[in-house]
């Protein structure tokens, strides 16, 4: 095959195939969203409170809108028993994001929550944890 040929071909599938690279890079919502779990994951609190807003309010069904010292007090000492997050599913539109995830704890277990994130200027405005059904996190009991 010439070379004028072969250069044609790549070129055209580099064309075709051009739309899709988009789709493999992270928005800068997702690689927030991604530091907030590895904050957790390296329990970094310096990590964490840069991704936070300023009025920051946490909430799931033990919590009602707490605000950054309540949510470092209740929720951080979490990140000592938590391993790593899988994120399952993931998605942002515009300031909002949904995120549904299987968390792994330093002893095995397992824990399943969605969580709905708001933005403002790029950092996490407003969180609210969904646990999942079966599993009372942090106090889980199942493996």
């Amino acid at each position: 095959m010439k070379t004028t040929r072969l250069f044609v071909r790549i070129l055209m599938i580099w064309t075709a195939l051009s739309p899709w690279a988009g789709f493999a890079q992270q928005s800068p919502t997702e690689k927030v969203i991604r530091g907030y779990y590895a904050a957790y994951e390296k329990k970094d609190w310096g990590s964490m409170e840069q991704l936070l807003a300023d009025g920051f309010t946490f909430s799931s069904p033990q919590d009602d809108h707490i605000n950054l010292k309540l949510y470092k007090e209740r929720c951080w000492p979490n990140a000592y028993k938590i391993k790593r997050f899988d994120v399952v599913k993931l998605v942002v539109k515009g300031d909002d994001a949904f995120v549904t995830y299987n968390g792994w704890t330093t002893d095995g277990r397992l824990f399943r929550n969605t969580e709905y994130f708001r933005f403002k200027d790029g950092k996490i405005k407003e969180n609210e944890c969904f646990f999942g059904p079966g599993v009372n996190y942090p106090n889980n009991t199942k493996k």
